[in-house]
């Protein structure tokens, strides 16, 4: 797919009560089959969806920069001034023009980064998670979500980390990620929109990653 192309994705759902087949999602593949029509110019891609108001949503991202796998505890509202592969900006540099600065994911990415542990690279903790379509997307996901969403930044492959080690990371830490998320709903500390007083000033501007 080309940077000039378009991309829909097509969303069904998976079973649920009495209708162990979901005709949405049979519909959906059938579509799948079919595709949109070359002439259209678009790629479409299909996701099924559970039927849960309360699904963890785990985003994965690059971070070209990066030496580690950074669990990224929130996302932040403005200060998206670099453009997309169409060319688009965020108007104001903005998620939501009446959204809070800062909002937290249910998930302690400070626990779960002390807890897994992977063989061959590091797991790390960040607050920051860069003012690009990977933070974009992650604010979003939170705050439709009501904190029920993670955001991973992976760094670059390497001869070091191939794509079959980052694989086997993101399956120990999305496990980690759901035993901590029924913890904290157990406990009933699943959270979801945060303050700028929630957060030092540092943390706001100059995290982890930037």
């Amino acid at each position: 797919m080309d940077s000039q192309s378009s991309c829909v994705v097509v969303t069904g759902f998976g079973p649920f009560r009495q209708h162990l087949v979901n005709s949405s999602w049979e519909a959906v593949k059938e579509l799948s089959k079919l595709g949109l029509g070359n002439d259209l110019g678009v790629e479409l891609r299909i996701l099924q969806l559970p039927v849960d108001y309360k699904e963890l949503a785990v985003h994965v991202g690059v971070d070209p920069a990066a030496k580690a796998i950074f669990l990224e505890q929130c996302g932040k509202n403005r200060g998206y001034r670099d453009a997309d592969i169409r060319g688009f900006r965020p108007e104001h540099g903005l998620c939501l023009p009446d959204g809070p600065e800062v909002i937290a994911s249910g998930v302690s990415m400070k626990a779960v980064s002390r807890r897994a542990r992977v063989e061959g690279v590091e797991v790390a903790f960040s607050r920051d998670a860069g003012r690009y379509v990977c933070d974009y997307t992650y604010y979003l996901s939170l705050h439709h979500g009501n904190g029920c969403a993670a955001l991973i930044h992976i760094p670059p492959l390497s001869r070091w980390l191939p794509a079959s080690l980052l694989g086997k990371a993101l399956q120990v830490i999305i496990q980690e990620m759901l035993e901590e998320t029924e913890k904290a709903r157990a406990q009933g500390l699943v959270h979801g929109k945060l303050g700028l007083g929630d957060f030092s000033q540092r943390e706001l501007t100059g995290g982890l990653l930037l």
